[in-house]
């Protein structure tokens, strides 16, 4: 059987605990809100409507990648670039090469950075190892442009950090809708892991400010998970709407 990631990937150690995951998604629905392309999400209404889904939906599929057969993720990924193909034709417009770049991107920096936050220190072969992964997925989606190593892609990060984002009314907006969604507590949670999280120019951009109140708890935090409470305090932190899908991403790893 071939596997879209080997079985002993840094990867699927990334992408195999929901608590990794979730901190993937609190960094990229930080940098969405920002991302110059997001009217792209704004005109499908899927967005607004629910921000949350509409995120966890992107984590997910890339998830579902991650620990598919190589066919089943080839056809996962043809499936996405067919779903952004019809929104094209919708528009009468192309989603800019870049968006599809900065989507990619994120899922790469998210992912080393919330395992380095939660666990420990990459090595550079297990970076290059998770650039390379997510490098397949967009090659499998047709993404021009794409950079051709690790050294290339952390430059292309770092401009595009520089070039593609902006505050603008959708930041706005999408943040309100958060708050509505999450509720005033886990909002401010939210916030606080993306301040630990995000690179300085987009906490910058959404004067997110200093993580203290993360920085205080994630050592209690990785503690109450060797004492194996963590999970439940966790789990009481999720929405209800949401909690039995990140549940499953931590048993669909086993």
């Amino acid at each position: 059987m071939k596997w879209f990631v080997n079985e002993d990937s840094i990867v699927r150690e990334i992408w195999g605990k929901a608590d990794t995951i979730l901190f993937i998604f609190a960094g990229a629905s930080a940098e969405f809100a920002l991302n110059k392309s997001v009217d792209w999400l704004y005109f499908t209404g899927k967005l607004p409507a629910d921000p949350l889904g509409r995120l966890f939906s992107t984590v997910a599929y890339a998830r579902q990648i991650v620990f598919s057969e190589y066919d089943d993720a080839m056809q996962a990924i043809h499936q996405i670039a067919a779903i952004h193909q019809g929104v094209e034709r919708s528009r009468h417009a192309r989603i800019p090469d870049s968006a599809y770049r900065d989507v990619l991107f994120m899922l790469i920096d998210y992912s080393i950075r919330s395992f380095e936050l939660l666990e420990r220190r990459l090595t550079p072969a297990e970076k290059q190892e998770a650039f390379a992964v997510f490098h397949a997925v967009g090659d499998g989606m047709g993404i021009a442009g794409l950079p051709a190593n690790l050294r290339d892609f952390e430059r292309m990060r770092a401009a595009h950090l520089q070039e593609n984002l902006l505050k603008s009314e959708f930041t706005v907006d999408l943040y309100k809708q958060y708050r509505k969604h999450l509720g005033w507590f886990r909002y401010h949670l939210l916030r606080q892991v993306q301040m630990r999280l995000v690179p300085e120019h987009v906490n910058a951009l959404l004067g997110l400010g200093n993580a203290w109140l993360v920085n205080v708890l994630l050592p209690f935090y990785k503690f109450t998970g060797v004492l194996g409470v963590g999970v439940l305090m966790r789990n009481a932190l999720l929405p209800e709407n949401y909690k039995t899908q990140v549940v499953e991403l931590d048993v669909a790893a086993h």
